[in-house]
């Protein structure tokens, strides 16, 4: 456990990887494994609330997943449609505030209808701020950044030389989250997958063998505890023996 609580990370990314893995090594179908993953979100919320995390940020469906076979995918939607039911009451009662980021108009109307009364309902809560990435692809959000800045530009209500990083960051989907501190992925993966490219520019990598499902607070401690030990410079020089 980390002892000095201001070094544990304000926001923590995760990509959520080894669901179909751990499954197949139980001889269990992938969509098994999916549902344990589920249960592993809702367990490691709590406990990155009860440890000071401020914003835990999720990878749960890509743009890409869309290419999986389409039994899986159906899988995951009455999966996401039931997550997405269930996370109102529990998000209540542990005071989490709710959000989705990714691009919406693929999803059906019923699931968009779920997230819009999800983030309704936990719009005023105070702590932990839980974000789910669902259709969510960051050269997608970049581009559709890019497009409405554009659009500005070509109306006149933008000049091309007035655009800044602050600009574009405003009109990514995260644009209420600070940048993640640490990026968590599961399941002996090292790639970003495409998720949170913009935001990730100094934020710190762990990476564990741990599939998913297996994923726990002990897990997440340790990753906090190397998180802690980092030394974060933002491209600048911090200690005195890296100026001397």
């Amino acid at each position: 456990m980390v002892e000095d609580i201001s070094r544990i990370p304000e926001h923590v990314a995760i990509i959520l990887d080894g669901n179909g893995r751990w499954a197949k090594a139980k001889g269990m179908p992938r969509n098994y494994g999916h549902m344990q993953g589920a249960k592993a979100v809702e367990d490691i919320l709590v406990d990155a609330r009860d440890m000071g995390i401020k914003y835990l940020t999720v990878y749960a469906f890509s743009t890409e997943n869309w290419n999986r076979p389409e039994t899986e995918v159906t899988a995951l939607m009455t999966l996401l449609r039931q997550y997405l039911k269930s996370s109102i009451k529990k998000s209540m009662k542990n005071n989490v505030r709710c959000r989705v980021i990714g691009e919406r108009s693929r999803l059906s109307k019923d699931i968009n209808d779920a997230i819009t009364e999800l983030e309704d309902a936990t719009k005023d809560n105070t702590g932990l701020t839980f974000t789910i990435a669902i259709n969510y692809g960051s050269r997608d959000e970049i581009l559709r950044a890019v497009r409405k800045i554009a659009g500005e530009c070509a109306d006149g209500k933008v000049k091309a030389e007035d655009i800044t990083e602050e600009m574009i960051a405003k009109n990514l989907d995260t644009c209420y989250l600070p940048d993640p501190d640490l990026l968590i992925r599961t399941c002996g993966e090292q790639r970003l997958s495409n998720f949170l490219l913009w935001q990730c520019a100094y934020t710190e990598f762990y990476y564990t063998d741990i599939a998913w499902p297996d994923f726990d607070r002990k897990e997440l401690e340790k990753a906090c505890e190397a998180y802690a030990g980092r030394n974060r410079k933002f491209g600048g020089l911090k200690d005195a023996e890296d100026k001397a």
